[in-house]
């Protein structure tokens, strides 16, 4: 699998990597053996980063990672977090006393001492300015508790800022065939700075898988039944803040470009691949064969212009008047 470099922290990893939310929570049941068998078959197919939180499960995604870690000494994988979600979203949160007690409770479910990748789990937009977190931070990195940290942010505006902060490592940002903003100025600053992009929902929650119709329902406790209109949380992390059956017509536009030769997951799992500045895409999986699907992707020839032209004329047509300016 082709390899892209991290250069604030030092590190290469392969360009698709696995999101490890629905390994916690929030995408109905997955099973400790199921989700274990997940990991193996991304690992196996060449995977080698991994992306989890403290907030997924409430620590259960991290924990059956750091299982699974132990049962491959020497894997050779980057494992990155998130802390932050917790506890309520306040700037006054966002201190260093926390800081060190939420990497330290991720430390342990991991079981490392140094955790790879830390980074803000979207945090309210005034802590992007706050000099003190990020002194802090620093002092995390200092303090060996961390190899480096980064942020997972909402909007461009978080990201950019971000970037400016010359102790970030990486910005996670959603970016797919249906969110397209980033492109404009994120990837651009990132790549300038050396900024490491980790491109999240990127098959914006299933909907870009093409496995979906108006007749497709989910569990109760999968989050695009509960927050499909942002109940529990932004609504930009549902269906990248589309609405559904916008997105199916959007999906059906493209599905006679993907072909035989490959799914409409890896479709779009390569249109990301193939933007300038992109480090790594986690699309999550809740099968081995999802797993090894979406790695496949890495080695499927980039999109053609025309491919990638009827990308951008569904987006503009229309997806951009409902996204576009709201994140």
């Amino acid at each position: 699998m082709e390899q892209r470099s991290f250069d604030r922290l030092g590190r290469h990893v392969g360009i698709i990597g696995l999101g490890a939310w629905q390994l916690g929570a929030d995408w109905g049941e997955v099973s400790e053996d199921a989700a274990l068998a997940v990991l193996a078959a991304a690992v196996d197919a060449g995977v080698t980063f991994l992306d989890t939180a403290d907030v997924y499960g409430d620590g259960r995604s991290e924990a059956l990672i750091g299982r699974f870690l132990r049962s491959r000494p020497g894997h050779g994988l980057t494992v990155a977090t998130k802390m932050g979600r917790r506890v309520e979203q306040t700037p006054e949160a966002y201190t260093l006393d926390n800081f060190r007690a939420w990497t330290d409770r991720s430390r342990a479910n991991l079981g490392v001492d140094t955790l790879d990748l830390v980074q803000l789990h979207c945090p309210p937009t005034a802590v992007f300015a706050d000099d003190r977190v990020f002194d802090a931070l620093d002092t995390l990195v200092a303090e060996g508790r961390v190899a480096g940290y980064g942020v997972s942010v909402e909007t461009c505006d978080q990201a950019l800022t971000a970037i400016a902060r010359p102790g970030v490592a990486s910005v996670q940002i959603i970016l797919n065939a249906v969110r397209h903003k980033p492109l404009e100025q994120v990837l651009p600053a990132a790549a300038a700075a050396g900024v490491g992009i980790i491109a999240r929902v990127p098959l914006a929650s299933g909907l870009l898988s093409g496995r979906y119709d108006e007749n497709t329902t989910f569990p109760a406790d999968d989050h695009r039944t509960f927050n499909r209109h942002g109940e529990s949380f932004d609504v930009g992390e549902t269906f990248s803040g589309v609405d559904y059956d916008l997105g199916l017509a959007a999906v059906r536009r493209l599905a006679p470009l993907v072909g035989d030769d490959r799914t409409m997951a890896q479709f779009a799992l390569r249109w990301i691949l193939d933007q300038p500045g992109v480090t790594v895409v986690i699309p999550g999986a809740r099968s081995p064969e999802q797993a090894r699907r979406n790695a496949e992707a890495a080695g499927q020839p980039a999109l053609t212009d025309v491919e990638l032209a009827a990308v951008r004329a569904a987006y503009d047509e229309l997806i951009r008047p409902q996204v576009h300016d709201r994140w």
